[in-house]
């Protein structure tokens, strides 16, 4: 007897599936029917829920930026945790993902997913900026930070740390990196009007074994 799965779990299906021909096969060499054939459905299945195989990368991308969402938001409704604790929380968070992540932002680095890639990062800096404002908002409250314009300062530092930090684009050697990031933690604490050297620990989350 066929078993008769319900749309969203059909759809994280096709998804889980898709993610990990992605990553080990590549998103170029990987077609539809590799999908089809990885989930054992029929292809009237798979546009019922997707158009094309961009669809399904576009949807895969959606999914880590929600979980990045979601795992913000539920730092920032800690009551227990001051601004700079919720920052640093935040940034480790997006600094650490998981293998398939990584493995992810290998096929977004590649020139022919550019689109996609460039419609992550901007999605990534809509969702994550009214989240981080409010916790500059708290830094206000709390008197570590003095900026009259929190939503558009952390929108213009999101920018910034989301293209030129990104290895994938520029391919910064160690040392280069390192110098990026100090530089990034010295305009963080002006742009947000913070004590000099409170966003010293942006360094060491990029580079922990060197702390």
């Amino acid at each position: 007897m066929r078993l008769i799965k319900n749309p969203e779990e059909r759809r994280n299906e096709i998804l889980d599936a898709a993610e990990i021909l992605f990553v080990t096969k590549g998103y170029t060499k990987a077609t539809v029917m590799d999908i089809l054939q990885a989930c054992n459905i029929a292809k009237g299945t798979f546009y019922y829920y997707f158009q094309s195989k961009e669809e399904v990368m576009n949807a895969i991308v959606m999914r880590f930026i929600l979980n990045g969402e979601a795992s913000a938001k539920r730092v920032v409704s800690d009551p227990n945790l001051n601004a700079h604790d919720k920052i640093f929380r935040i940034i480790m968070a997006q600094n650490q993902p998981d293998e398939k992540k990584l493995g992810l932002i290998e096929q977004l680095h590649h020139v022919q997913n550019v689109e996609m890639h460039q419609k992550s990062l901007v999605e990534t800096v809509l969702r994550l900026s009214p989240i981080l404002a409010e916790v500059v908002e708290q830094g206000i409250q709390e008197g570590v930070f003095h900026t009259p314009n929190p939503k558009e300062a952390i929108e213009f530092l999101l920018v910034s740390s989301q293209f030129l930090l990104d290895q994938g684009i520029f391919q910064w050697k160690e040392e280069e990196l390192r110098k990026k990031v100090e530089a990034f933690a010295h305009i963080t604490e002006r742009v947000l009007g913070a004590e000099q050297g409170s966003f010293t620990y942006i360094t060491r989350l990029y580079f922990p074994h060197q702390a």
